[in-house]
């Protein structure tokens, strides 16, 4: 282990444990009586990264909406893991021993570390924006958990993903894909594009990283095999960098496109065929609020979110000489 990721991981764990008692920043509650405010939430968020928080922002007005008002009616310990596994392995077993009656998770890694630490101890984990549930091992089905584990799925709209590409690069070929090869999600994602990648015409060509550091070289591999464009995941590790994507692909003349709106509005994809992840995570707040009020975590179906509508940025597309085509023309321009 590097000493920039030694302290990376003391540095975060330094904020958990003074820090993560209250989503406020203050250890002790903050207002209305200890009686209204037994209930402890912990909410853990994989890294600080744009959809993400979408999700976050969207589970607090779920829960909201539900009755549950940090502070007021509960208290919720929030832990960003900075991206870091030890970070979040750690976060999700404080969130146990702290004695918190349900455990919300943002993204697979955090999801799979939360499940780890709490199915011993009877917690309920609440998932959100996990592409690949039953992949992840945390549910044994869609429709009928039995793990003690539910919560949301964001189900990419692939054949749209792969039209929309086709309609902006007309004449592409290969569209690349860089990924990390711990995260289920994005392996589960590379497998529905290849079944599919044929029916538009397109081969596929993936390019695994381990963590971070191999970012920079893997994204510069993947580009010099030929690629006409890449087509980004929602993989965290990748997304939580990827400014160091388009350093590589930008002067190489490869235009991006996204997993969901937030990599075209602030990371300098052209475009995606997007999810709203603020109301997928509204969706989650709100089960969470029903496994709390008393609901049955085992046999709570997973709520898969699929609805998508394409995004675009002018800007973004300015950089490569590109135009909207013709059939995207009334599609959203996130300028």
């Amino acid at each position: 282990m590097t000493s920039k990721k030694v302290l990376a991981i003391i540095v975060a764990l330094a904020m958990i444990f003074s820090l993560a008692a209250c989503s406020s920043g203050s250890t002790e509650p903050q207002g209305g009586s200890e009686e209204t405010k037994s209930v402890r939430i912990g909410i853990l968020q994989f890294a600080p990264h744009a959809s993400l928080d979408n999700c976050y922002n969207g589970i607090i007005e779920g829960l909201k909406e539900a009755g549950f008002v940090d502070g007021e009616t509960c208290t919720i310990d929030f832990v960003n893991g900075m991206g870091e596994g030890e970070t979040n392995s750690m976060a999700a077993q404080k969130f146990v021993t702290d004695g918190c009656d349900i455990i919300i998770a943002i993204a697979t890694p955090s999801a799979t570390a939360a499940y780890a630490a709490a199915k011993d101890a009877g917690v309920p984990v609440i998932f959100s924006a996990v592409s690949s549930p039953t992949g992840a091992g945390l549910v044994k089905d869609l429709n009928d958990p039995q793990t003690g584990c539910s919560g949301t799925s964001d189900n990419l709209n692939y054949p749209a993903q792969l039209a929309m590409i086709r309609a902006f690069q007309p004449e592409a070929k290969t569209v690349g894909i860089l990924y990390t090869t711990s995260e289920a999600n994005s392996v589960a994602q590379i497998e529905e594009y290849e079944k599919i990648a044929g029916d538009y015409g397109f081969t596929i060509k993936t390019q695994g990283v381990t963590d971070a550091s191999e970012i920079a070289s893997g994204i510069a591999s993947l580009t010099a095999s030929g690629i006409d464009c890449l087509c980004n995941l929602t993989d965290n590790n990748v997304v939580n960098n990827f400014s160091v994507v388009t350093a590589v692909t930008d002067p190489a003349g490869i235009p991006c496109y996204g997993s969901e709106e937030e990599q075209v509005a602030q990371y300098g994809c052209v475009a995606s065929e997007t999810l709203d992840y603020v109301a997928l995570g509204k969706t989650t707040g709100k089960m969470a609020a029903d496994v709390l009020n008393g609901a049955d975590i085992m046999t709570m179906p997973v709520s898969i979110v699929s609805d998508s509508e394409p995004v675009y940025s002018l800007a973004n597309l300015a950089k490569f000489g590109m135009e909207v085509p013709a059939d995207y023309a009334g599609a959203r321009c996130v300028d």
